[in-house]
């Protein structure tokens, strides 16, 4: 079965994270489809936790930062595959497919690269924003304390 260059960036833009992508390309038994999978879920649950704690959940943080890591290799994973030559494509994926058969990749493929590209950047800024400004806030707080004593 022919391996879509297209289908495997749009599963990667649209479903950051889930695995889906690289379970398209090497099936139910790829480990890193099951390792982004579990850590967008932990992801998940770490910002329930710092929801209730007011960001304040050590834990939360963790596995929030192993969410942020998986929705972030998944637009890496887009861009990087997204990039690659046709004829690498298909040398990796697609061997021996009749010459009328490959890969040719148009600009629905460019566009999920850069979609990919801002998101992640976004994603990346939003994250770390919010990360240092609760850091500092931290500080600041500990501070306060050793201020009163």
């Amino acid at each position: 079965m022919k391996k879509s260059k297209l289908l495997f960036c749009a599963l990667g833009l649209f479903f950051p994270g889930s695995g889906l992508n690289c379970f398209y390309l090497q099936g139910i038994k790829s480990f890193w489809s099951w390792s982004q999978l579990f850590a967008l879920i932990g992801g998940i649950i770490g910002w329930g936790l710092l929801k209730d704690t007011h960001f304040h959940s050590a834990p939360g943080w963790v596995l929030l930062t192993f969410g942020f890591i998986a929705l972030e290799a998944s637009w890496l994973t887009t861009i990087t595959f997204g990039l690659r030559a046709d004829e690498k494509w298909d040398a990796q994926f697609n061997p021996g497919i009749p010459a009328e058969q490959r890969t040719q990749s148009g600009w629905l493929v460019v566009l999920t690269v850069i979609f990919s590209l801002v998101l992640g950047a976004g994603v990346m800024m939003t994250f770390l924003a919010i990360s240092f400004e609760q850091f500092f806030i931290s500080q600041l707080k500990e501070a306060r304390k050793l201020s009163q004593e």
